[in-house]
């Protein structure tokens, strides 16, 4: 088995879901502006590579805290349809489908948060989906994240966690290879073998150019 890896937001997804995501919440009515001009911020020191991980990640699950999921479920498709799939360009998909067709096992892995990411790597048609998990109480969204979120260190730990509960040897970690766009992501691009740049920020760029690392760019014309 070979693993072809990919990060979501701004690598197979034009933009960033959680910021999408708030602004939808807000342009519906179920968050206040503040919580917008928050995420923009919040945003940008994403890119810069600057954020840390329990303030990102934590920031997207507190707008969530006191839904339940079932209440969420008819938001979540139309954010999925209306917003999501017109930002995945044809090249993404692909490029998914040069993987499949080769014999690879797909995985998407993201810092984005199940109630976002799930519905988008259903339909990306990935084999397997790691993300950041959300705490539930009582049936209802806590506002805060469950385990260790998917993101910088976290993601090279997933994946190990991953492996090793479904029986699977740790080599195909340092063979795989892996799409991303982003500074956030260079623990795991240092963990494989073939790390690949799509469309990067400008200090993975940077890096990417230094490391002699293979570099895409996607046709994102909507």
């Amino acid at each position: 088995m070979n693993l072809a890896l990919f990060d979501l937001d701004g690598t197979l997804l034009s933009g960033d879901s959680d910021l999408l995501w708030c602004a939808f919440l807000v342009d519906h009515g179920l968050l206040d502006e503040e919580f917008r001009r928050r995420g923009e911020l919040l945003s940008r020191s994403y890119i810069a590579g600057t954020v840390t991980q329990m303030d990102f990640c934590g920031f997207y699950a507190e707008i969530q805290a006191g839904h339940r999921l079932s209440d969420l479920q008819p938001l979540r498709e139309r954010f999925l349809c209306e917003v999501v799939v017109p930002r995945i360009p044809e090249d993404a998909r692909a490029l998914l489908e040069h993987h499949r067709e080769a014999g690879d096992t797909v995985v998407l892995t993201t810092a984005t948060n199940r109630v976002v990411s799930e519905l988008t790597a259903a339909e990306l048609r990935v084999d397997h989906y790691i993300c950041t998990e959300l705490e539930q109480v009582d049936g209802r969204l806590s506002g805060r994240t469950a385990g260790l979120p998917n993101m910088r260190e976290g993601k090279v730990q997933r994946l190990r966690q991953w492996l090793a509960q479904s029986g699977q040897p740790e080599h195909l970690l340092r063979d795989a290879c892996f799409y991303t766009d982003s500074i956030n992501d260079l623990p795991l691009l240092s963990a494989v073998r073939h790390p690949v740049i799509v469309d990067p920020d400008p200090r993975l760029e940077s890096a990417a150019l230094r490391n002699r690392w293979k570099m895409l760019r996607l046709n994102r014309a909507r």
